[in-house]
């Protein structure tokens, strides 16, 4: 299995896993904020789940960066 294809489909695995954490565990939060969008605000939304969402992004984008730190 090539290699990318191994670190996309782990990248998918833990973060769906983290997806339905992050749902199991917004389920009684009641502190609620709105988001600033470029052109409209979102409806109001747990801060929590604003938070973990933004990880979880960020883990996903994050996944796509090549460092290659060997000089070759």
């Amino acid at each position: 299995m090539n290699f990318l294809i191994k670190k996309i489909f782990f990248t998918a695995i833990i973060n769906s896993c983290l997806f339905v954490i992050l749902f199991i565990g917004i389920q009684n939060s009641s502190n609620k904020s709105k988001i600033n969008l470029l052109i409209d605000e979102s409806i109001e939304l747990p801060i929590s789940f604003i938070v973990g969402s933004s990880f979880i992004l960020g883990s996903i984008l994050g996944s796509f960066i090549d460092l290659n730190i060997h000089n070759e």
